[in-house]
């Protein structure tokens, strides 16, 4: 079958969508199928084209036996909301010459992934052009997360922006999501049910073993005591997280001694939280820059306490995926969200898995690193893994096992095309 694959983000970015999207094109070259991506040059989550890349020309390369396009972008150096909008119309724009150029190569399915949605109403036209299948994959509910942030601030635009998104969405043969409120959330927008397909993200659960030795490692290497109590946030920092909670907790857990907090990842908020956290004085708070695939393990290895945060009003806009991993990892995870929300679902299915608190509300959140700290030093577990979380990663979170039920949904949808 030929794939051609349209998104923003791509591989060799490390974390978010473009891992999941790399991950995807590579695995679905291997069994078989042919595969062509077009997409940019790699610049997230630094806000900034990676090294080796030329960003203001049109590239071509060969990664895990997929071709790949890329094509130039604007990337600002700090991405308010009308320089977002700036930046992803600046590839919808520079992408549309060679996504047109696709229509020659008559694919069978183009997969078009939001964001960015400026790419939608493109994808849906070389797929009708070149009569092929058409598939919008959300990671992101973008238009909801723009106006809900407050990123777009023209609320009277929200209802026409709406509208058209829509329009445009029940114009594919398949949509999906990567949660099953997400799911819910296309539906609620008037799509056809049996369009809509549950597409989770994964986890690499087999490098995700908990490794003692990899922990200590780490630990070591960052200048932390076999003694010390790490808290973890690693992953994107930028506007929908709210990370300034977790200052302020650093900042009430000064005098406890053995706790350390640790930021890791890039974000256009990076630089407002360190200026902050120096103004703060806090001590006990280390920032990381985004780790290489090789570190990662032992970073996640080496924590006692993964956060997951997440402001209220992005819940079920957009799905954290970092839990996977964390969870792979046998983690112990504090997440904030609500008891509705997709989270909130998942941890009243499997109460054992994760911990919970209310989103934006430090109080919870220093009370709840407070509880689990004493928990876990009377227990005397704090290098042991989460039995509960692992197991639910090797049970659901596979990526082999996620990736082959999207594979029969491909069949599904062309088992009714003879020759394909």
């Amino acid at each position: 079958m030929k794939i051609l694959i349209y998104s923003i983000h791509y591989t060799p970015h490390l974390t978010g969508i473009g891992k999941y999207t790399g991950e995807m094109a590579a695995w679905l070259a291997a069994k078989g199928h042919n595969v062509r991506v077009v997409t940019a040059y790699p610049y997230y989550p630094q806000w900034k084209i990676a090294r080796g890349y030329a960003g203001w020309q049109y590239g071509k390369e060969e990664i895990d036996g997929v071709k790949v396009w890329r094509c130039p972008l604007y990337v600002p150096a700090s991405p308010t909301g009308l320089k977002r909008l700036v930046h992803l119309a600046s590839f919808a724009v520079s992408s549309m010459p060679v996504m047109l150029r696709q229509i020659f190569w008559q694919p069978d399915l183009i997969f078009v992934i939001e964001p960015a949605f400026f790419c939608v109403p493109l994808a849906w036209f070389v797929a009708r052009v070149s009569g092929a299948k058409a598939w919008l994959h959300i990671q992101d509910f973008e238009v909801d997360a723009a106006f809900a942030l407050g990123i777009l601030s023209f609320k009277w635009m929200q209802a026409i922006i709406s509208l058209i998104e829509k329009w445009l969405m029940s114009r594919f043969d398949r949509v999906s999501s990567i949660s099953e409120k997400m799911v819910e959330r296309l539906a609620e927008k008037g799509l056809a049910r049996e369009k809509l397909v549950l597409f989770p993200n994964w986890a690499n659960i087999e490098n995700m073993k908990f490794d003692r030795k990899r922990a200590a490692k780490f630990r070591s290497n960052i200048g932390f005591k076999e003694n010390d109590f790490i808290i973890l946030y690693s992953g994107n920092m930028g506007k929908k997280q709210g990370l300034e909670i977790v200052l302020e907790a650093a900042e009430r857990l000064k005098d406890y001694k053995e706790i350390r907090f640790v930021l890791c990842g890039e974000g256009a908020v990076k630089p407002e939280l360190q200026a902050k956290a120096l103004k703060m004085g806090l001590s006990n708070t280390v920032f990381l820059p985004l780790q290489s695939e090789d570190n990662f393990p032992g970073l996640l290895f080496a924590a006692d306490l993964h956060l997951i945060i997440q402001k209220a009003s992005a819940a079920d806009i957009v799905f954290t995926s970092k839990l996977a991993n964390i969870l792979s990892a046998g983690g112990v995870a504090l997440v904030t969200t609500e008891p509705d929300t997709a989270l909130g679902q998942l941890k009243a299915k499997f109460p054992d898995i994760f911990f919970t608190i209310p989103p934006e509300d430090v109080d919870a959140l220093v009370k709840a690193i407070v509880d689990i700290y004493f928990q876990m030093r009377k227990e005397k577990c704090i290098k042991l893994p989460y039995a509960a979380a692992r197991e639910f990663a090797e049970k659901f979170l596979s990526k082999e096992m996620i990736l082959s039920s999207f594979g029969e949904h491909l069949m599904t949808l062309f088992s009714a095309t003879p020759g394909i």
